[in-house]
């Protein structure tokens, strides 16, 4: 691996981490709390430790695969290590890993936390969680392509494939860093938007800004220990429900209409299956809740909220849903899993990648009835490539065996299954809140240190699309090639 290029990098990840802290030492500042001191002076040092790593440019600048892999995975590292030391100096989170669990879940945008009273904290400590969630939504790969006219070529591809949510980096721009300065105005005029409904609805700047940083990056961290639950105001609860769902949408599809191309967009299938989701989600729960609020309205509202909020994996609650039936918990698990759109702020399997499979699948079932027929697997009208649809069904298999091996490893902690289940879910999809003590009112406190160990394994697995991440763990991905 090119490991003077890495480092190079991760200079420019702390030099930006370290001056987005400044923004929490000014909420500290403005509502004179003496935690503004830690965030100063963490980001201080981490602007000095990055800038002394970026001052000589590599001479060898091209990167491999790999190299994009490692650098993207340490980058993240980095992030999560390195943000939870304001919380753990202040004293807000008194173990370093339970802070680092806390930054994790925030930068991963999955949103569980171990804090169980979140209410008394200070607010540049909460500003720093849910800031956290705008900045891990779009990514710090793509942050850095946006910003640093110094990467380019193939070092700027294989940064944006590593990072990259879905089976494949679109093509929709020319140039990477073009195409990244798009992602990233679109993400911020969206988060904007929504922070303008907000505040027409009688929220306050503090919880309209944390509110919709935590929508803008699907993770769902909140401010009020009741969550969204905490507005009693049905519009605002159905303004973060819309915008929950919108950053679900694959980010392409809203350059296709800026740039025009509507029947494009139009045509877009995972946008329809992923609407098509949500929809049928939303209306078995509410059949199935119906009888717990006795109104129409009232369970179309619930379930829309919840469905719009795990199906975008962003994890914020009206109520406690240990309570509703069980079709609705599985609709709710299904819907975990499958995650938004590639290409999103979401987390989960992606809605493409369920799309390739069903098709592959349909494509085995016709050759079965008709061997001599040519079969071909097409999403969008482009033929899917064998090269795609064999990394889906690997990622499948890579993906059940995290399941399955971090779930025994859970259970070692002796919940009961519901909550060993569900924990590892929700972290791995990045969504957050699962069932049982997890679930929407509930949160990871009462895990072992190892357990919340494994916990930050799979949010940055998941978070880096599984890939990226555990390369880094494979010996031979680091001798020379």
């Amino acid at each position: 691996m090119n490991k003077r290029l890495i480092s190079y990098i991760l200079g420019w990840v702390m030099l930006i981490e370290g001056a987005c802290m400044q923004l929490s030492t000014v909420v500290g500042l403005i509502h004179r709390e003496r935690g503004y001191i830690f965030f100063l002076l963490t980001g201080i040092g981490l602007m000095a430790l990055g800038g002394l790593m970026v001052i000589k440019k590599p001479e060898n600048v091209t990167m491999q695969l790999k190299d994009g892999f490692a650098a993207t995975s340490f980058s993240w590292l980095v992030l999560s290590l390195a943000g939870a030391v304001p919380l753990w100096l202040s004293g807000t989170i008194p173990h370093y890993v339970d802070a680092v669990f806390e930054t994790t879940s925030g930068f991963t945008t999955t949103g569980a936390t171990i804090l169980t009273e979140i209410e008394h904290i200070e607010r540049c400590m909460l500003f720093w969680r849910s800031f956290s969630h705008f900045l891990g939504g779009m990514g710090v790969v793509v942050f850095l392509l946006a910003l640093i006219p110094r990467l380019g070529g193939n070092m700027s591809i294989n940064l944006m494939k590593a990072e990259s949510t879905g089976p494949a980096v679109s093509k929709s721009m020319p140039k990477l860093k073009n195409y990244a300065m798009v992602l990233y105005g679109i993400y911020i005029g969206l988060t904007v938007t929504e922070c303008i409904l907000l505040l027409g609805g009688g929220m306050s700047l503090f919880d309209a800004v944390t509110t919709s940083f935590s929508t803008a990056g699907t993770g769902g961290f909140m401010v009020y220990n009741d969550s969204v639950g905490h507005f009693g105001s049905h519009y605002l609860q159905s303004v973060i429900a819309v915008f929950m769902m919108l950053f679900g949408v694959n980010f392409y599809v809203y350059i296709l209409l800026l740039t025009r191309r509507f029947k494009q967009a139009w045509k877009n299938e995972e946008l329809w299956a992923y609407l098509g989701i949500l929809v049928v989600a939303t209306a078995v729960v509410a059949a199935n809740i119906y009888p717990l609020f006795g109104s129409v309205y009232e369970s179309i509202h619930q379930s829309f909220f919840y469905i719009a909020s795990v199906g975008s994996s962003t994890g914020m609650a009206l109520v406690d849903t240990n309570r509703w039936g069980e079709v609705s918990k599985m609709t709710i698990l299904i819907c975990t899993c499958i995650g938004a759109c590639a290409g999103s702020t979401g987390g989960g399997f992606k809605v493409s990648r369920v799309l390739i499979l069903l098709k592959g699948v349909k494509k085995e079932f016709n050759f079965i009835i008709h061997p001599r027929s040519y079969q071909t697997v097409k999403m969008d009208n482009k033929k899917i490539t064998h090269e795609i649809s064999r990394s889906v069904s690997v990622y499948l298999v890579i993906y059940l065996s995290i399941v399955i091996v971090t779930t025994i490893l859970i259970s070692l902690d002796g919940f009961d299954f519901t909550t060993t289940f569900t924990s590892v879910l929700a972290t791995l999809n990045n969504t957050g809140p699962g069932l049982g003590i997890v679930g929407s009112t509930g949160n990871y406190a009462g895990f072992s240190i190892f357990s919340k160990l494994v916990f930050c394994f799979n949010m940055l697995a998941g978070r880096l699309e599984l890939y990226p991440f555990l390369l880094i763990f494979v010996p031979a991905a680091w001798k020379r090639s």
